[in-house]
């Protein structure tokens, strides 16, 4: 399942099953750029109770790609960490 940008900070109705409820949750978020590879663990999400679609809002996915653009830049090729936000 892939993670979408959630458009707003409260509970909604998922935008895949269309019947699932989300709730506040974690989950592991993972980006490729051709051999690059960066697992983020315990990210922030709105889950969907239904079908497990995970949402995150449009600060933290702003995050990950700033982090995993750096990572990128400094040629690590696999990174594996714990989310904090910034």
């Amino acid at each position: 399942m892939g993670t979408r940008v959630l458009k707003k900070e409260d509970t909604m109705k998922c935008a895949i099953c269309k019947s699932g409820e989300t709730l506040p949750g974690f989950t592991v978020v993972t980006l490729t750029r051709g051999e690059f590879v960066i697992v983020f663990k315990h990210v922030p999400a709105e889950i969907c109770q239904n079908c497990g679609e995970e949402y995150t809002n449009n600060d933290t996915t702003s995050n990950l790609l700033s982090i995993a653009n750096d990572s990128f830049e400094k040629g690590v090729v696999v990174d594996v960490r714990d989310y904090k936000a910034a």
